[in-house]
């Protein structure tokens, strides 16, 4: 054991204070006691770290709100203790972040004076689920305003506000208050993919709300699911595997609570085990179309980045083919350039296309004709040189466009007296400033072959939710990024459709694609009432829970939706494809699972 004799560290411990770590930890999220010196803090070691160990106090404190642990930092007091010893130290109490944008963790740095009281005393790690320890299910944070959605973002920070802990009702005060904390997790469900580096989220023998059939947990109006825990890397510096999926089973695991990148984590003293693999088989559409306007077909797919010489082709192509039935009409996002992210000026995506159709063909399904619309070079946003844009496929034995007249990326396209598009396809509105470095908006008007049946396409892809902040970061409440844009973007879109229902009451119209938006959140809000479309979802009576295209963390959501007019209510069928959601990062095609709906467009 190290002997501190140094005049100058004596004088300093006797002005430090003499503290517990609850009382360090206090009731809030910042201590304060933050940048003082203190000394004779008494705990168990309960794990150790390569720059730090975890320190628990003997006695516990009685208010649930104070963790009754800490993370003492600083490599040089890793070696002069054991896991299992009861040890008194002297350190600053400071805060630390990696990023402005996360919530602070309360730490001991520098340790000195540490003394050993005793070895090899029995460490039992807490319960979570046991003992009155269970995370609240739906609210974050008090300065949430009742909803993590709720606008505008930012308006308070828990760093400034320090709001008083109140783990029974705020899922993040909950874990704050076992920051620090050894905890056994038991019964665990994966509900997200393993990243890159084995990260995953779980739930476990805890209460749960949102669970989807699947063992995922769905994000749903005011419930963004704040009971779940990401495992972080293993203290042991053992990795854990990456390729565990929605659904997998887990071995319970034991480890260290903590604020890490932005979310409250469990680093397991040792790797997750998976001890059952979730089938990984998606089902194929029952929806099929027959040829005849009475059962046709619509389909919605972002295909992420799609290029000609994607390694993806054959993939996505056997979805469409094999388990989307080859929609009649399909709504495409993200279909790059035909030089791909090679930013050479080339903005026309026909080989891209004509090659997934080949592709389609080639996996049994129908001849596809396609068109889209060139954007100007670099103008769209995504990634550089890649230029993408909606497009369709469609099935020409069944439907055409109605008086094909292609409209440029500089062309606005409007609703004439008669009800048909002064540019067939065409953009809606593309210099309005809503769409500055983002998609516009394809719309098209076909009809049957027979001339008697017409409807309209709306394919969108709104602006991403880039510059997010976490949904357990400092800023309260979270920043939802460019929802303000996403809002003019459904403006826009909604007057069109407006437009179209102003001449035709009961014009068959169907909006999809990559809305980048939960249907609770403002900006769709805003379109369904604003455009008086209705959610598709609602229509077809899809449970809330079963409404997911795409996993983000620890939810499984849905960006992507389908809004409709009340002519193509009645009947009406919609199926999410969870072809990507439900296999593992390696094995998916796209980063969003498609969609089949089923109408019939006759007159």
């Amino acid at each position: 054991m190290r002997v501190i004799s140094s005049l100058s560290v004596t004088a300093l411990l006797q002005s430090a204070l003499a503290v517990t770590i609850p009382e360090i930890n206090g009731d809030r999220y910042i201590s304060s006691y933050k940048g003082e010196r203190v000394s004779d803090v008494k705990g168990l070691v309960t794990a150790k770290g390569s720059s730090g160990f975890y320190l628990r106090a003997i006695d516990a404190d009685s208010d649930s709100s104070a963790s009754n642990s800490i993370y003492v930092y600083g490599s040089s007091g890793v070696s002069q203790v054991t896991v299992g010893d009861i040890v008194t130290l002297s350190g600053k109490v400071t805060e630390y972040r990696s990023s402005s944008s996360y919530v602070y963790s309360t730490e001991i740095e520098s340790p000195s004076d540490i003394n050993v009281l005793s070895s090899d005393n029995t460490v039992t790690p807490i319960v979570i689920g046991q003992d009155g320890l269970d995370p609240p299910t739906e609210q974050y944070s008090s300065l949430d305003n009742g909803d993590v959605f709720s606008l505008p973002g930012d308006s308070s920070q828990l760093s400034t506000a320090n709001p008083v802990l109140d783990p029974s009702d705020y899922g993040m005060d909950f874990w704050q208050s076992l920051s620090g904390e050894l905890a056994t997790l038991t019964g665990l469900t994966a509900i997200s993919k393993a990243n890159s580096y084995g990260d995953t989220w779980v739930i476990g023998d805890w209460p749960v709300t949102g669970k989807n059939d699947r063992g995922g947990l769905t994000m749903r109006a005011n419930d963004s699911n704040p009971e779940s825990i990401v495992i972080g890397s293993p203290l042991d510096g053992t990795s854990n595997p990456t390729d565990i999926k929605l659904g997998d089973t887990l071995d319970d695991i034991t480890g260290i609570i903590t604020q890490s990148y932005g979310f409250y984590t469990l680093l397991p003293l040792t790797a997750l085990t998976k001890t059952g693999s979730n089938t990984t088989e998606a089902t194929a559409s029952t929806l099929q179309a027959d040829g005849t306007c009475s059962s046709i077909t619509i389909g919605d797919y972002n295909v992420d980045n799609f290029s000609p010489d994607s390694s993806r082709m054959s993939g996505i192509a056997e979805h469409i083919a094999k388990y989307l039935n080859s929609p009649t009409v399909l709504f495409l996002q993200e279909i790059q350039d035909n030089s791909g992210a090679t930013d050479d000026g080339v903005v026309s995506a026909s080989l891209t296309l004509s090659k997934l159709a080949s592709a389609i063909q080639e996996h049994g399904g129908v001849e596809y004709n396609y068109t889209d619309i060139d954007p100007e070079n670099d103008m769209d946003g995504g990634e550089k040189g890649g230029n993408i844009r909606p497009a369709y496929l469609y099935d020409p034995s069944v439907v055409r466009l109605r008086n094909y007249n292609p409209g440029s990326s500089t062309d606005s396209t409007s609703v004439l007296s008669d009800g048909s598009l002064s540019y067939n396809p065409g953009l809606i509105d593309p210099s309005n400033e809503a769409w500055d470095d983002s998609r516009k908006p394809l719309v098209a008007q076909w009809e049957t072959l027979d001339g008697k049946n017409t409807f309209y396409t709306i394919n969108v892809h709104f602006t991403s939710k880039y510059d997010s902040t976490s949904l357990e970061g400092d800023q309260r409440p979270p920043v939802n990024g460019w929802v303000d844009t996403r809002v003019d973007q459904a403006k826009v879109v909604a007057q069109f459709v407006t437009s179209i229902l102003d001449v035709n009451s009961d014009a068959k119209i169907v909006t999809a694609g990559d809305f980048n938006e939960y249907a609770f959140v403002e900006p769709l809000e805003v379109f369904v009432s604003e455009s008086q479309l209705q959610d598709l979802e609602e229509v077809t009576g899809i449970p809330a829970t079963e409404r997911y295209t795409y996993l983000y963390n620890q939810n499984c959501e849905s960006l992507d939706h389908m809004y409709v007019s009340s002519a193509l209510t009645s009947g009406a069928k919609m199926e999410h494809i969870h072809v990507n959601s439900w296999v593992s990062t390696d094995d998916e095609q796209s980063d969003h699972d498609p969609t089949v709906a089923l109408f019939n467009m006759c007159e």
